[in-house]
């Protein structure tokens, strides 16, 4: 038995078990044990710019990196939006995205440490972003680049040997974010923190949205989850709590062990079908490109069959 579930189960500790606390709105905010019941609080849970901003923290839940929508806790959050801008700093990378909702929201990426010794070439660092394809767009001077087709597209960029390497927020994983640059439209996925007030995001994965209709499926599911999860009170009823409570005191984990194994699942199996759809995605681009090789040769045969043609007539 772990000397926590012993000092659950002793009756002078349990009376100090905290219990659910009500704001002046009427919303009920329940002990942290109540959490893995909740349908967002070990979710990534879709939401705009807008809504991140409103993000509240709770007495009683300070500096644990969880904030709260009505009485919903939130750790992990997603969004899809437009880079509008990039910026270097010491030791990270911010990014601004804009979904339209009235709000923009800092994307904040971490650099990995430096090895040992070794300079701070942050403030040196140079990236060279793809040309934006959108024509309305404006273009900060420094993100223009004066190198060849090839880099000017997004599928290759040269990174020079002081660039720092980006790294996911909580488990250190290298990043490769040369194609996250003003007018990339990108779904993030990241932790919160909060900085001079405004909620930011720290970078743990993202995916490039090459379609509007891929934007327009998470605009969808992110308003479908607003209206039916976040805009409604998440209501515990007392025999749900006392089985909660339970739970925790019998330090009963199976069940926690089991969700959590059903979400690796889950999450892997996204990560495959992601990995499927990039590799069917560079077949029809490698198919597409041998197309327009014949169909460039067999216009230039028949081009020179015609002329051909042409001077045989003129020599008859």
């Amino acid at each position: 038995m772990s000397r926590s579930t012993f000092l659950l189960r002793d009756p002078i500790i349990r009376e100090n078990v905290p219990m659910a606390t009500v704001d002046q709105a009427g919303l009920v905010f329940y002990p942290a044990f109540c959490f893995k019941a909740s349908p967002t609080h070990f979710a990534w849970v879709k939401m705009a710019a807008a809504d991140v901003q409103r993000l509240q923290q709770v007495r009683g839940f300070e500096g644990q990196k969880i904030y709260f929508y009505n009485n919903h806790p939130i750790r992990f959050v997603s969004i899809a939006g437009v880079i509008v801008t990039r910026s270097e700093v010491p030791r990270r990378t911010i990014l601004e995205v804009d979904d339209s909702s009235g709000a923009m929201v800092e994307v904040v990426i971490s650099h990995s440490d430096p090895p040992a010794g070794s300079m701070d070439m942050t403030s040196n660092t140079s990236t060279r972003p793809p040309i934006p394809q959108q024509s309305d767009m404006k273009i900060k001077p420094e993100f223009l680049s004066n190198d060849t087709a090839e880099e000017a597209s997004g599928v290759t960029t040269r990174v020079t040997s002081n660039q720092p390497n980006h790294v996911s927020a909580t488990d250190r994983t290298i990043l490769d974010t040369t194609r996250l640059n003003p007018g990339t439209m990108v779904n993030i996925k990241g932790t919160l923190s909060q900085f001079r007030g405004n909620m930011q995001l720290q970078l743990e994965r993202f995916t490039i949205l090459s379609e509007t209709n891929a934007e327009m499926e998470f605009v969808d599911a992110r308003l479908r989850f607003l209206v039916e999860v976040l805009s409604v009170p998440w209501v515990l009823d007392e025999v749900e709590i006392e089985q909660l409570r339970t739970d925790v005191e019998r330090g009963d984990l199976e069940v926690l062990e089991r969700r959590q194994k059903a979400e690796e699942r889950v999450k892997r199996r996204a990560e495959r079908e992601e990995r499927h759809q990039r590799h069917i995605l560079r077949r029809y681009e490698k198919e597409e490109r041998r197309r327009d090789r014949e169909a460039n040769a067999c216009r230039e045969e028949g081009a020179r069959i015609m002329e051909d043609i042409r001077r045989r007539r003129g020599g008859s």
